[in-house]
C-alpha cells in the first residue's frame, strides 16, 4: 500500500511572515529528501543496480595418495589453490571395521585447516573394488547385522582426527545391494553434525548400480571422468581423459538428477603408455613432463603416451565454469609437476581469471 511518510512540522519552529516561510520552506524541502533517500535505500536489490556479492568460488578437490612410501604429502600440497583435500585410503583393518590411520593424516588435517581447508578420509579405492578379499570384508560390515555398528565407527574415526567428512570411493563390484543403505545411515549420522558426506562415481564402472535417491545423499559427486582405457586393455591404444568423455559424463550425472552445484568433475595428473611405452601403473605426469621437454603443451609424447597437459586440463576448467558446475576434482596432488609446469597452477588460473 503507498503512503506518505509524516513530516515534522517545521513551520511551527519559525516565526510567521516572509522570512519564517521561506525558511520553512527550506526545512520541509530538506526534509522530503532525507526522508526520501533513506526510503529508497532500504528497498532491497531489484536487480536494477549491479550486485556487490561476489561469486562463489568453485571447488577445487584434490585427493593425496597417502601411503608408507609416499614423501610427506602435507608439505606438498598448495593449500591456496584447493578448497578440499581428501585422504586416499583408510580402509578397514580387521572384521571390526577398525580403520587404518594413514602416516600423515593428522599432519595434513593441521595444515589444511590453518588454511581454512576441509579435509576428508576417502574409503575404498581400487583395493576395495578389486581385492576380494577386501571386498568381502566391506560386504559385511555395510550389512544388515553389521552396518550401524561400522557407521558409529566411521563417525568416530572423523571426530578423532578433526575431519570434515567422509569421502565414499566404493567402485565397480564393490558396490552390491547394501550400498545404498550404507549412505542413507552415514548421512543419518554425519548430516546432524555439520559433517560432510561426498562420493567418487564412475559412470562406466558400477555408476549404473547406484540408486537415484542415494545421489541426492551426497554433498558432492566427484565424477571420476578418466580411465577410459589404460593398462587393463593393452590393444585400446589411445587418450584415456578425453574431453568429450568429460562432457559424456557431465551429461550423464546431470541426467541422473545431481544438482550441478554438487556435480565436481574429476580430471587425471597420470597418463597411460602402450606398446614400447607400457607400464602396468602408468605414468604421473610429473615424470612425463620430467622426461619430454614441452610435453605440458601436449596431450601425447613418446608416440605412445596419453594423458591430460595444461591446454586440456584449462579446457576442461573452463567448462566447468560454463556450465555451472561445482568444481574440479584432481587425481592426485602427488602426480603433478612444479611450478610453470604445475596442472594445479593451470585451475587455478582459469578459476581466478575473470570471465
Amino acid at each position: 500500500m503507498f503512503f506518505t511518510p509524516a513530516v515534522p512540522n517545521c513551520a511551527k519552529l519559525v516565526d510567521p511572515g516572509f522570512d519564517g516561510i521561506v525558511i520553512s520552506i527550506i526545512m520541509l524541502t530538506l526534509a522530503a529528501v532525507i526522508l526520501g533517500s533513506t526510503a529508497i535505500s532500504s528497498f532491497p536489490n531489484d536487480g536494477t543496480e549491479p550486485s556487490t556479492a561476489k561469486p562463489t568460488r568453485k571447488m577445487v578437490v584434490g585427493y593425496v595418495q597417502d601411503e608408507d612410501d609416499t614423501p610427506n604429502v602435507a608439505d606438498l600440497i598448495d593449500y591456496s589453490k584447493v578448497t578440499h583435500v581428501n585422504i586416499a585410503f583408510s580402509n578397514p583393518t580387521n572384521a571390526n571395521g577398525d580403520l587404518a590411520i594413514t602416516p600423515h593424516l593428522d599432519q595434513i588435517v593441521d595444515r589444511a585447516h590453518k588454511s581454512k581447508v576441509k579435509v576428508l578420509i576417502s574409503i575404498g579405492g581400487g583395493s576395495a573394488s578389486e581385492g576380494k578379499a577386501e571386498r568381502d570384508q566391506y560386504f559385511d560390515l555395510i550389512s544388515d547385522a553389521k552396518r550401524a555398528f561400522f557407521v558409529a565407527k566411521l563417525l568416530k574415526y572423523v571426530g578423532d582426527h578433526h575431519l570434515d567428512g567422509l569421502d565414499v570411493d566404493l567402485e565397480g563390484p564393490a558396490i552390491n545391494k547394501d550400498y545404498g543403505a550404507f549412505v542413507n545411515d552415514l548421512s543419518a549420522a554425519f548430516k546432524p553434525k555439520g559433517l560432510l558426506l561426498t562420493a567418487a562415481v564412475s559412470v562406466g564402472y558400477g555408476g549404473g548400480q547406484i540408486p537415484d535417491a542415494t545421489l541426492s545423499l551426497f554433498d558432492l559427486i566427484n565424477t571420476m571422468a578418466y580411465d577410459e582405457t589404460g593398462p587393463w586393455n593393452p590393444d585400446k591404444a589411445g587418450q584415456h581423459s578425453s574431453m568429450d568423455l568429460a562432457k559424456a559424463n557431465t551429461t550423464y550425472w546431470l541426467g541422473r538428477g545431481v544438482a550441478k552445484s554438487k556435480l565436481v568433475l574429476g580430471v587425471p595428473f597420470y597418463g597411460y603408455g602402450f606398446g614400447d611405452a607400457f607400464t602396468k601403473d602408468g605414468y604421473t605426469y610429473a615424470q612425463i613432463v620430467d622426461k619430454f621437454p614441452g610435453a605440458e603443451l601436449l596431450d601425447q609424447v613418446g608416440k605412445t603416451i596419453w594423458y591430460n597437459g595444461i591446454p586440456t586440463i584449462q579446457a576442461k576448467t573452463q567448462f566447468v565454469l560454463d556450465q555451472g558446475l561445482g568444481g574440479v576434482m584432481i587425481w592426485s596432488l602427488n602426480q603433478d609437476a612444479k611450478g610453470k609446469q604445475s596442472l594445479l597452477a593451470a585451475i587455478n588460473q582459469t578459476l581466478t581469471a575473470k570471465n
